[in-house]
């Protein structure tokens, strides 16, 4: 057992508390305890860990290839379908599986140092990119890409798919989660998402998809449907854990179709702004109970693993896309990077430092300038410094199930130095 304790824990709960001089205990099994004021805290005799700054939960990262970090800067000027089709499709027909791995090394290394302790991923070769987040200590939840393009049979990635849930759906301590990752309604036909769609279903496994990411990409689905969620409605995709990635093309009708129907939104403000994609109807989706959880997106078109940014980005354009200052506030972009997340995902032990959860635990250090009038601030000028002017550099120690995957900055199970001339050296090949 393990009890950490420091000057402000943010539980990350529904009213976004504030807790000075806090505690939070981690059982031998790596789920919290105690999480509560040190002054009523049961006694003891683990081992106190006294901690300076804040202590949170770790983010969830609700979209992500990041595999795709030995693509980076690749096409970075190019809008979406020309970015895939001329730049990002070709380069990833000459990736090996052990490429794959190293990239995935890479992004797991960037996100835990960033804060993020589970990403959502979709992308291919899972053996490999399961054993580079094992490697790293991250947790991870992974819908195998299933596409329909030459040399691609969604058939058989389906069928590989259903029979690795049906093995084993969790691996130990739920660091790994496996789910379906049908990529979108322009690479699958009606037919293979319905059928996705229902062995996801069978097995209650989360069902991964973009959605609406840019005007374009879905002119055909618009034409005959009327939108991609009228398409995903009418195939009888929706329904069980379904995650939309993007979802920047909404109407009210198509948002009240997700409402209906349990539909999640992960919201990659970053990527979306990059590609010129446009801006996601947030506050609405908010409003009409839709879960949103924030994504970075693949390193490619992003180009970083970085959810503070996304959680300043997220609120940026929500103000200026409503023209209302308070449309997404510190609190509410912080409760979508952690507890948002975790809902989004259908993940109950995530997210939020409360007992029963497992111990993902963030460490930021509040020396930096953002906190140069110290912690004895109101609560609300307090969460406005860490949303608004702190960042990932103030990460400095990361717990996953208990276990620090993070010391000082730097990852605890694998060499940093070494994982990034891996993940160069492909990047390198490719571009030779």
């Amino acid at each position: 057992m393990l009890r950490l304790r420091a000057p402000i824990v943010l539980p990350c709960d529904p009213s976004c508390s504030v807790l000075r001089d806090g505690v939070v205990d981690v059982d031998p099994s790596g789920r919290l305890g105690y999480v509560g004021p040190a002054d009523g805290a049961p006694a003891t005799e683990a081992p106190v860990r006294q901690l300076d700054g804040v202590l949170m939960p770790g983010m969830v990262n609700t979209h992500a290839h990041s595999p795709m970090t030995v693509l980076r800067g690749m096409g970075g000027d190019l809008p979406l379908m020309r970015w895939l089709r001329e730049i990002i499709w070709p380069a990833e027909a000459k990736l090996s599986p052990s490429d794959m791995e190293a990239g995935m090394s890479l992004g797991s290394v960037e996100m835990l140092r960033n804060g993020i302790t589970t990403s959502v991923e979709q992308y291919f070769q899972p053996d490999h990119v399961i054993r580079a987040v094992l490697a790293t200590g991250g947790r991870m939840i992974l819908g195998p890409a299933i596409v329909d393009t030459p040399g691609h049979s969604w058939r058989a990635q389906l069928d590989e798919v259903s029979a690795r849930i049906d093995v084993d759906g969790r691996y130990p301590d739920d660091r790994i989660e496996i789910g379906y990752g049908p990529h979108a309604a322009y690479t699958l036909s009606p037919e293979a998402l319905t059928t996705v769609a229902e062995a996801a279903r069978a097995r209650d496994a989360l069902l991964l998809i973009h959605v609406a990411e840019s005007p374009g990409e879905d002119a055909a689905q618009r034409k005959s449907h009327g939108s991609v969620p009228k398409l995903l409605a009418d195939i009888g995709l929706l329904g069980g854990r379904v995650l939309a990635a993007h979802s920047v093309h909404l109407s009210d009708e198509d948002i009240a179709i997700f409402a209906e129907h349990g539909v999640a939104v992960a919201h990659c403000p970053g990527s979306n702004a990059k590609l010129a994609s446009g801006i996601a109807r947030v506050p609405e989706l908010r409003a009409a109970g839709v879960p949103v959880g924030l994504g970075t997106d693949g390193p490619a078109s992003n180009d970083d693993l970085d959810l503070w940014e996304e959680m300043r980005l997220a609120a940026l354009v929500a103000r200026l896309s409503t023209m209302d200052s308070a449309a997404l506030t510190a609190a509410d972009v912080l409760l979508m990077a952690t507890r948002g997340g975790a809902a989004a995902v259908g993940r109950d032990d995530i997210g939020e430092l409360a007992p029963g959860r497992w111990a993902d635990v963030v460490h930021v250090d509040t020396a930096s300038e953002a906190f140069a009038a110290g912690l004895d601030v109101p609560d609300e000028h307090l969460l406005a410094n860490l949303v608004w002017g702190a960042n990932a550099r103030g990460v400095r120690n990361v717990w996953v199930g208990g276990e620090q995957v993070v010391a000082d900055r730097e990852p605890t199970r694998v060499e940093r130095a070494k994982v990034q001339a891996q993940a160069g050296a492909v990047t390198s090949r490719l571009r030779g």
